[in-house]
């Protein structure tokens, strides 16, 4: 009889989860490196969580990426969970360990700085002020990523003022809190710009911000990616800004995953884009 090795697999968690770029995209770096292995997107109901958590290691499953809406619930159920994941209030990645451990983390914020680095090397992050519209948990990623680059100001504006206002107690001072009717006010001497509310996704309503006060030569960056190019990057683009749409902030933060997983650092470049924009 012979010994096989045990195949590793990974997969995506949430509900709903048939709309995740996920499974392209690490289907992709498989085939890329010959890695023999499997993705699997799951859709699992909040009240199965922590019985799928207990039973997928068992069935060979070293990780997982977890989005909407598992991503805050599961710091409670993790093991281990690191000091980023833990002052964001979500997980996005998790690690099945040999000793039976769950670590959760959180690669949000480093594929958001990752993507602004590669596709504007020229970005300066400590140049100027960032304003930041939305106050979700990817808000969350990204301000803790920006204060760790040394952004020296973080302007916020959120369409209800109070979940804004929590940000300032959790980041400290560096955050100052803008009321969204007069977020367009907020641009003035910013020289990062980024949108992470949901608002210009393909079925959600448009960002109606003014952007006219926009730096010239500021940059703008939209996590929404579907469309790849948002009013709010159109706009932010005629106004002289140097433009990156959220699609790279995707790949970077899966990538950590994956080496984990998998035993391999994927490249993220154009190839990657388009088997995921193909998809």
């Amino acid at each position: 009889m012979t010994d096989h090795p045990r195949l590793p697999l990974a997969g995506v968690i949430g509900s709903p989860i048939a709309h995740s770029r996920s499974p392209a995209l690490h289907g992709y770096w498989l085939r890329r490196y010959g890695i023999k292995g499997h993705y699997i997107p799951m859709d699992i109901a909040q009240a199965d969580l922590a019985e799928a958590l207990r039973l997928l290691p068992r069935l060979g499953f070293v990780g997982l990426n977890v989005t909407i809406p598992h991503k805050e619930t599961i710091l409670g159920l993790a093991d281990i969970v690191t000091d980023r994941a833990a002052l964001i209030g979500a997980a996005n990645t998790l690690i099945f360990r040999k000793d039976g451990r769950i670590h959760a983390d959180n690669t949000d914020g480093a594929g958001f700085i990752a993507n602004l680095r590669q596709n504007a090397p020229q970005w300066n992050p400590a140049a100027g002020p960032a304003v930041v519209f939305g106050a979700g948990g990817a808000a969350r990623a990204v301000v803790a990523a920006l204060i760790e680059v040394g952004v020296p100001e973080i302007r916020l504006a959120n369409r209800t003022r109070p979940r804004a206002e929590v940000f300032r107690s959790d980041f400290g001072a560096k955050v100052t809190v803008h009321d969204w009717i007069q977020a367009g006010n907020m641009l003035e001497g910013a020289t990062t710009v980024v949108n992470t509310t949901s608002l210009g996704m393909t079925g959600k309503p448009e960002f109606r911000v003014p952007l006219d006060a926009m730096e010239p030569g500021a940059l703008a960056t939209d996590l929404v990616y579907t469309p790849l190019r948002t009013q709010f990057l159109i706009e932010a683009e005629a106004a002289g800004a140097t433009i990156v749409d959220g699609l790279g902030m995707l790949l970077h933060q899966a990538a950590p995953g994956f080496e984990r997983w998998f035993g391999h650092r994927p490249e993220v470049d154009e190839a990657t884009r388009q088997a995921v924009l193909s998809a």
